[in-house]
């Protein structure tokens, strides 16, 4: 998927004006710029963003559940705790940001490119994801634990103690992972893509999931 990587080059970047305040729950924004702004435990769930644009925003806590972000460029942007459950992503950019202790279970993200970002203990249980990519990302503690996953991939990207448990997959590419390294559910990846060497190193893990024992003698 194409990826805008500056804010002048976005189709209505000339349209967006300064949002100044904090979301409320249920408001409905479209062709905003937040900048450089702190949000500490805002209450704006329900809150809607069309068109728009994020770049140094830091949301700490916080309950943004059944967000809607339509159209929105984010980058540099930074989520500390905070509840975004059952929000909704759609041809959402996420750049060189930061998401740690994130509840987002129950989202529903289609059309997102996440690039270039930290992500520690992002929790996506139950959570639908189709055709999404995180491209060159360090994610560590991720659960995809119930998930629907349907197109995604991590070209460039760790995994580090991954939990798939119990979820469903299609098209699944982790090809491109740089490091993959499954806590739970290997059981639950029927389907996915990995490479040759990707196999050889997660055949320990693979050989225990199956109750295969490997015996020398």
């Amino acid at each position: 998927m194409p990826v805008v990587q500056d804010l002048a080059s976005l189709p209505y970047a000339r349209y967006l004006q300064p949002f100044t305040g904090e979301p409320e729950p249920g408001d409905d924004h479209t062709e905003v710029h937040l900048d450089d702004i702190e949000l500490d435990n805002a209450q704006a769930g329900g809150a809607r963003f069309a068109e728009s644009a994020m770049t140094a925003v830091t949301f700490t806590g916080g309950n943004f559940e059944r967000v809607w972000l339509d159209d929105v460029w984010i980058s540099r942007s930074r989520w500390i705790g905070g509840s975004w459950a059952e929000s909704g992503l759609l041809n959402v950019t996420i750049l060189d940001g930061v998401l740690a202790g994130v509840q987002a279970y129950g989202a529903a993200w289609r059309r997102v490119v996440v690039q270039g970002c930290k992500i520690d203990s992002l929790n996506l249980r139950g959570a639908k994801l189709q055709d999404v990519e995180f491209r060159d990302c360090d994610l560590s503690e991720v659960d995809f634990g119930g998930a629907t996953l349907i197109g995604v991939s991590f070209p460039g990207s760790a995994l580090r103690r991954a939990r798939f448990g119990r979820s469903t997959v299609k098209k699944l590419d982790l090809r491109g992972a740089r490091e993959l390294d499954v806590a739970e559910g290997w059981d639950s990846l029927r389907g996915a893509v990995i490479s040759s060497g990707q196999l050889a190193e997660a055949a320990p893990a693979l050989a225990q999931t199956l109750g295969i024992v490997v015996r020398d003698r």
